[in-house]
């Protein structure tokens, strides 16, 4: 939203509106520990805040996140007031901002041409701003930031951290607060999150996983029992200081230099600027880095490097003039593809995954990233060992977007032709960009989902077999395939032994699984899940073929046809395509089932394992011969359409009884549909069928056509 409210009344409501979204991601964000949102999705709306405030300066609330800075401390842990605050920094998104930031200094400052503006430029890390209080050399107290005036006392904490000295040497000021970052290294992060999911596995309870090296550290920081903080891996990183009796130097690079010298990490990207093209410099320099770094950083910050420019620019509101935070592009980073794995989905289609040096991409640490499909491979040309361009934006997964080592001699990935997970063949369909599996049901990437689909109530409708229950039977291994559906009376007696089952609900399953031997042809052929087989297709194949077998020579057929077909010397690839699709759709012979049909056929049959799974399912049930015995009516041979709402019967019903009347029920509206029947709730079928003038009836006029049929 770009555009300023338009009234006092619209600008105090926005502002109320804002104050309330702020002050809550500030509190999940620096007391929770637990943020909802990207850095970037916060920035904008404290961007929004500040532009409204700027428009409208007499609308400015008394708790404005602009007056503001972190959040009240959390109940567990002693409050502990800040000698001198601990501020929050403007932040620049841009070169000209920055640029900005310094004409601002020399505007305060009255500063004349000739006079530069040195800067400081350092990595902003994304930790818990942690104060530690040295008096007479030894330190007292260690605070977190809080809302900036008090903190949380984190003492006992602290002195676990091997970093933070214990004593400043006989040099130092007698007072003393040197400030910083806690932070948890990325591999450490790795590395616990690792360890408190075996912890959790191992004793049984839901296991506690940090969303960021941020949220870890932080939550390892802000323990009641030091004992638990003492086992995380923290780390320290000074960058500035508080209190103090007395500076050990005249600019803000020496003062740092002295706090490094007493034995205090201070990072090595930290570096003294005469002005801000160099400052500039440094941040692309560090922006390169980023994704190298051991710790996470989300831009840089400069400050003044002269402390008594600071003194005179002073601040306002909650953050100094002195200083600001150059922020890196929105959730967007550089990192390495280690390798690219083949993932296969529960329909079948193969989707490659990115495995990646991990890197933090708006406020997640990303350690794998989708690919898409094969042509967004050959698009990007990536390959194992390149350096790539990550994005991530609100909730989406995280892409690759730019390759940036196109140039490096390595070899080029191949995709497989092959299921991975079941070694079944791996096709890509005329027109589609996606690879999928042809395994099916033996595919045990598949398995759960084709079982479901398989005894659900399109199909063969076990009433008892929900996901919970095959997904027990398919890790005690019982079933593995449909036919073993009907085997699973040989394990009655186990089953009972389980807990949840008693001798009325196995018994009540078991009767529920015989009662199908003997199924809906049609039903048999849905439930398979071959791909362009919906429940209509199957009912046309069936009412044409009649029997179970007649489908597997329909499919011998298609495969045999298929070979026969080759392209003609100089046919153009689509030209062929078109050809053999026509004959495959000729041969099938059935109105509205065409080459995708045949072709997904005969590809299910060309698998060996798959004609065994059909042939084992055969040895356990006996379809009848599919007949549909149709009334003559005024809807026979026309094709029906049912939308909305059906108050008297199901949908189900009212398909069997448009078929049973000899007519063809679709599930969209085209030229080809006759008649439209409508309930409660009709959307968009309704308004297609006024605009192509199809006749529509409601309920209570359809059951008058079922019950004139002859």
């Amino acid at each position: 939203m770009d555009t300023l409210p338009a009234t006092d009344i619209e600008a105090a409501a926005e502002l109320e509106a804002l104050a309330a979204q702020i002050a809550r991601h500030n509190a999940l964000y620096h007391t929770e520990d637990s943020p909802e949102i990207s850095d970037a999705a916060y920035d904008a709306l404290v961007r929004r805040n500040a532009a409204i405030e700027a428009a409208f300066p007499h609308l400015v609330r008394a708790d404005s996140p602009s007056k503001l800075v972190g959040a009240a401390p959390a109940g567990h842990l002693a409050k502990v007031p800040h000698a001198r605050a601990m501020m929050s920094l403007d932040n620049a998104f841009s070169d000209e901002d920055v640029i900005e930031f310094v004409l601002r200094v020399r505007r305060f400052l009255s500063l004349g041409e000739g006079d530069r503006v040195a800067l400081t430029a350092e990595p902003k890390i994304d930790g818990l701003s942690c104060s530690l209080r040295y008096e007479n050399r030894r330190l007292v107290l260690a605070a977190t930031r809080g809302d900036g005036q008090v903190g949380e006392n984190v003492t006992a904490n602290a002195l676990t951290i091997a970093d933070i000295p214990t004593e400043l040497p006989a040099d130092a000021p007698d007072v003393f607060e040197v400030r910083g970052e806690v932070y948890m290294a990325k591999d450490n992060f790795l590395a616990l999150n690792a360890r408190l999911l075996t912890e959790a596995e191992d004793s049984g309870k839901e296991a506690r996983q940090f969303a960021n090296p941020r949220n870890a550290a932080a939550g390892s920081l802000r323990q009641k029992d030091a004992r638990i903080t003492a086992a995380r891996p923290l780390r320290f990183l000074a960058h500035g200081w508080g209190e103090t009796s007395a500076l050990p130097g005249e600019s803000q690079f020496a003062v740092m230099q002295a706090i490094a010298g007493w034995g205090f990490p201070v990072h090595p990207l930290f570096v003294a600027c005469a002005q801000v093209e160099p400052a500039l410099a440094q941040y692309r320099k560090i922006e390169k880095l980023r994704a190298d770094l051991p710790f996470d950083i989300d831009g840089v910050v400069y400050k003044v490097d002269r402390l008594d420019w600071q003194e005179r620019l002073g601040s306002v509101g909650r953050a100094p003039r002195w200083a600001i935070a150059h922020k890196f592009p929105a959730e967007r980073a550089e990192t390495t593809l280690r390798d690219i794995d083949i993932q296969v989905g529960r329909t079948g289609k193969l989707t490659p995954v990115a495995r990646l040096e991990p890197v933090t991409v708006g406020g997640v640490v990303v350690t794998n990233a989708t690919l898409h499909n094969a042509d967004e491979i050959e698009r990007l040309g990536v390959r194992p060992g390149d350096r790539v361009v990550l994005q991530r934006a609100g909730d989406v997964i995280p892409q690759i977007v730019e390759n940036l080592t196109r140039d490096v001699e390595l070899p080029a990935f191949t995709f497989p032709t092959h299921c991975p997970v079941c070694q079944s063949e791996a096709t890509r369909e005329d027109g589609e960009v996606d690879v999928r599996c042809t395994g099916g049901l033996i595919c045990p990437a598949q398995r759960l989902e084709r079982l479901k689909h398989f005894v659900s109530r399109g199909a063969l409708d076990i009433e008892g077999l929900g996901e919970k229950t095959i997904a027990e039977f398919l890790d005690l291994r019982w079933i593995a395939e449909p036919a073993d559906i009907f085997r699973l009376s040989a394990h009655r007696d186990a089953l009972l032994g389980r807990e949840g089952w008693k001798e009325k609900s196995v018994d009540n399953l078991l009767a529920a699984i015989e009662a199908k031997r003997e199924p809906d042809a049609a039903r048999l052929l849905f439930g398979l899940g071959i791909r362009h087989i919906g429940a209509i297709t199957a009912r046309d194949l069936m009412k044409r073929l009649e029997t179970v077998p007649a489908l597997a020579a329909l499919a011998d057929d298609l495969i045999a046809l298929r070979a026969s077909i080759t392209p003609a010397l100089g046919e153009p690839e689509a030209k062929f395509q078109a050809r053999r699709d026509k004959a495959i759709a000729e041969h099938i012979n059935i109105e509205n089932v065409g080459a995708a049909v045949g072709h997904a056929l005969a590809d299910f049959f060309h698998e060996p394992h798959n004609r065994t799974v059909w042939t084992d399912l055969l040895a356990e049930v006996s379809p009848p011969r599919f007949v549909v015995a149709a009334r003559e009516s005024e809807v026979s041979g026309k094709t029906v359409v049912f939308t909305g709402s059906l108050e008297t019967l199901s949908r189900d019903e009212a398909k069997a009884q448009a078929e049973a009347l000899g007519a063809r029920v679709a599930g969209s509206v085209s030229a080809k549909t006759d008649l439209v029947v409508a309930g409660p709730g009709a959307g968009s079928k309704l308004k297609k069928a006024a605009d192509l003038k199809i006749r529509v009836i409601n309920e209570a006029e359809w059951a008058e056509i079922v019950a004139s049929a002859g």
